[in-house]
């Protein structure tokens, strides 16, 4: 079993987890600045891997250029992992690639440090993407308990590159925000994943 093979009920119940649904979630976050290269970017790939309409079009053209503008807001302090082996407990089932790990450190090599966002990329309905985001974001919040890493919640995305939906682990109530986030919102969308980090460096 790897994290892409949870179904929704599956992980809650093998977890004993408590689902918290709520729209607007995220409403008082305040909105980051978009970049001049970050605008430029997003200009010229969105109605392209929009065309191109493939998860890897997604990933690379939309959401690592997102993703690479909150590492450059936090002066490159803190990781960024792509398509990394992220295994944390294989007999639960907590084992597996995930699609992009913002982490709170500068250290590329190996994911060591505190895991605090995971971002899952889907080329069709967001919700197909929530068992696997909530079962990776499981899997970091073990994976901090056994390194002794002090962090209070763990964020996570869905993402078909133009639209984002955000998730949220404390202890064991997971929070969705059933609001959906468009790419015409990219301040709101820097905002949400710039407060998830933040929280956890202050």
């Amino acid at each position: 079993m790897a994290y892409s093979d949870f179904k929704l009920a599956e992980i809650i119940d093998n977890f004993g987890l408590i689902i918290h649904e709520s729209s607007g979630m995220f409403s008082s976050v305040q909105e980051q600045e978009c970049s001049d290269l970050l605008s430029t970017l997003l200009k010229e790939n969105v109605d392209l891997a929009v065309a191109i309409s493939s998860e890897k079009a997604r990933s690379e053209m939309i959401i690592s250029p997102i993703l690479l503008e909150i590492r450059r807001k936090f002066n490159y302090e803190i990781s960024l992992f792509s398509g990394v082996d992220f295994t944390v407990d294989s007999q639960r089932g907590l084992n597996g690639f995930c699609d992009f790990i913002l982490s709170l450190s500068s250290e590329q090599l190996l994911v060591r440090s505190p895991v605090v966002v995971l971002v899952e990329s889907k080329n069709e309905n967001l919700r197909f993407g929530l068992a696997q985001c909530i079962a990776e974001m499981v899997a970091a919040q073990l994976f901090n308990e056994k390194n002794q890493n002090q962090i209070k919640a763990i964020y996570g995305a869905v993402t078909i590159g133009t639209i984002w939906q955000f998730l949220k682990l404390e202890g064991n109530i997971i929070s969705i925000d059933l609001s959906e986030y468009y790419i015409k919102d990219i301040k709101k969308i820097l905002g949400i994943l710039y407060s998830a980090i933040a929280e956890s460096t202050s």
